[in-house]
């Protein structure tokens, strides 16, 4: 955990969230400033600051990660199959686009359109 990072916060509870899932490794909760009718972030527990700084060990819980994506957006309301879906998106670094210098994961989805708003998903 770092002490100044706000993912840490959140996870460790001292900042609110609107939580839609959490166990030992991760958090979902809603973003504060969504892109799409569904925004959830998903983090891990663990302060990690980008995909930049991960190593080929991490795969394990980067992959259980990426596979939770579709249970949360079908919980967070994302319409199942070809008519429906989410969008993945990893920002990383600066110049990728990541605002909070902590792993995260931005699932988004529900009735388009929402591509304009999406693109500044950070």
């Amino acid at each position: 955990m770092s002490e100044n990072c706000l993912f840490c916060k959140i996870a460790a509870g001292a900042i609110p969230a609107k939580k839609l899932f959490e166990d030992d490794d991760f958090l979902a909760f809603h973003d504060i400033n969504p892109a799409a009718p569904v925004h959830i972030l998903l983090i891990p527990k663990k302060h990690v600051q980008s995909l930049q700084t991960i190593s080929p060990e991490d795969s394990v819980w980067l992959g259980k990660m990426l596979a939770m994506a579709p249970a949360l957006a079908a919980q967070a309301g994302c319409r199942p199959g070809p008519e429906g879906g989410f969008r993945v998106v990893l920002n990383n670094g600066l110049d990728g686009g990541q605002e909070i210098n902590h792993l995260h994961m931005h699932i988004l989805g529900g009735p388009r359109p929402w591509a304009d708003r999406a693109a500044v998903a950070a």
